[in-house]
């Protein structure tokens, strides 16, 4: 865990009068699952392309493996394995044979591909669909086969740009299974994500984009802890009598926010403050108890202006 795979001084990328990566630094350690997250434009896949060595930098520093992504692209995406937003399959091909043709572009010996598309099928859950034309599989079976597909050369750097959009919850969380089971086994994995529940179940570390900058970076739970409080008070009041609500709930809060339907009261004893409410008189229509999560801290800093 002490050796960087991915080091990045004051890396930036612009399109014309575009900025899309504004001066960011990070480090990725081996054998960590690192993410990076933010809205749409933030960055995140730009950051990508340039560490898949795809993308050249327009400036800063960037090295992968110790290797300059431009002098050194080709052996860089040699050593990488790459899920790429869309899944970009061949859909007129069978399962097992979108696994050998990618394994040739490696020029992988075919006694070698063949052994590795089998253990891969078990690790994607494709077995019976090995013969199954891609175009008849699920969203979710698509996306296990991007995947298994990007293991074929057994990659010591995994990129996994938005590994779950679009899927159903179903398809989500058995996603997740089959890459904390990489994690398990010590591969090096690189997120882009603007799903909070995905960051908090995935990875170690993670920086928090805005406008290609970095504007907040650690784990889940440090990040939770600096920028906001343990719980969150959640209360609805009836129609027309929120303004007047909200003079009652004047100081009762170390931080509180006022959305259009709800008040969100961040406090360190949830049932204490909805306790304080009731006695200041006020009658919530619904309020709600909970943990403090890394959707509100992203909400902190990145605002909840739509980004379009």
């Amino acid at each position: 865990m002490n050796e960087s795979l991915v080091t990045a001084r004051g890396l930036t990328k612009r399109f014309d009068d575009l900025t899309a990566v504004d001066g960011v630094d990070f480090d990725i350690q081996r054998g960590e699952v690192f993410g990076f997250l933010g809205p749409n434009g933030a960055g995140k896949s730009s950051i990508m392309r340039m560490i898949g060595a795809t993308s050249p930098i327009t400036a800063g520093t960037l090295t992968v493996f110790g290797l300059d992504p431009y002098a050194d692209g080709r052996e860089i995406r040699s050593r990488l394995g790459v899920v790429p937003q869309e899944n970009m399959l061949d859909e007129e091909l069978r399962v097992r044979d979108n696994l050998y043709i990618y394994g040739r572009y490696f020029s992988l010996p075919r006694k070698v591909i063949n052994e590795r598309i089998e253990d891969l099928l078990a690790f994607a859950h494709l077995e019976d669909k090995r013969t199954a034309k891609v175009e008849h599989l699920s969203g979710g079976m698509k996306r296990r086969l991007t995947i298994a597909r990007a293991l074929i050369n057994e990659p010591e750097l995994i990129l996994l740009d938005e590994p779950t959009t679009g899927l159903d919850p179903q398809a989500r969380h058995i996603l997740w299974d089959r890459l904390y089971r990489l994690k398990q086994q010590g591969s090096t994995l690189i997120i882009t994500t603007h799903y909070m529940d995905e960051a908090e179940q995935l990875c170690d570390r993670l920086v928090v984009m805005d406008q290609g900058r970095i504007v907040a970076e650690g784990s889940p739970r440090s990040l939770i802890e600096e920028h906001s409080h343990r719980e969150v008070l959640e209360l609805r009041f009836p129609v027309g009598t929120q303004e007047s609500a909200l003079l009652k709930l004047d100081g009762l809060a170390p931080r509180q926010e006022t959305l259009a339907d709800r008040v969100l009261l961040y406090v360190d004893d949830a049932d204490r403050a909805l306790a304080e409410v009731s006695a200041r008189g006020l009658q919530a229509e619904s309020a709600v108890v909970r943990r403090s999560t890394l959707e509100d801290v992203f909400l902190r800093l990145t605002g909840r202006s739509l980004v379009e």
